[in-house]
């Protein structure tokens, strides 16, 4: 004979099984949490390193543009320094223009011819008077063979009486080299 129990027979759950599960979620868990705050210290510690390394290049980086500036205004007053050489080594030589040019015309002056004005604008003139063409068209080749005149070109030459004596009075124009 077949016997059938219909009563429902009480079972033991196993209460192991769920302790160790629980244990091993726990352990499970605190190990997660121990790598996640050890990660999080670490992130922190870069983070704080990353802050203070920002602020040293800031630092850097402001004292680079004080140095910047400091360049700028070393290369403007250089290129004024410069521009300033310029102009007075320009005005040194033109200061010579003028003594050069009144010592060439002096000197190629022959005896019996005065000269009554020099005009310095190109191309420069030259009016004076002399006794005879001869003494003139001396003075032109002298100033002919100056090494800081060309084109030098007698203009006019015309016989004037000057107190009831005749002198020739003429106009020669020239050139300077500078």
């Amino acid at each position: 004979m077949i016997r059938i129990n219909l009563l429902p027979e009480k079972r033991k759950k196993k209460v192991i099984e769920l302790y160790s599960f629980i244990i091993r979620s726990a352990l499970i868990l605190g190990v997660v949490l121990l790598v996640l705050a050890v990660f999080t210290f670490y992130l922190i510690g870069k983070v704080s390193d990353l802050k203070e390394e920002k602020v040293a290049k800031e630092k850097r980086l402001g004292e680079l543009q004080v140095l910047l500036a400091e360049v700028k205004n070393f290369e403007t007053d250089n290129a004024l320094f410069e521009q300033r050489t310029k102009v007075i080594e320009q005005l040194k030589k033109n200061q010579q223009v003028p003594v050069r040019l009144l010592e060439e015309v002096s000197a190629s002056l022959p005896q019996g011819v005065w000269i009554n004005r020099l005009k310095g604008a190109e191309p420069m003139m030259l009016q004076g008077a002399a006794f005879s063409n001869t003494d003139i068209v001396d003075y032109v080749q002298n100033l002919k063979r100056s090494q800081y005149l060309t084109d030098v070109t007698l203009v006019e030459s015309q016989l004037k009486k000057y107190k009831e004596v005749g002198v020739y009075v003429f106009k020669i124009n020239f050139r300077m080299k500078v």
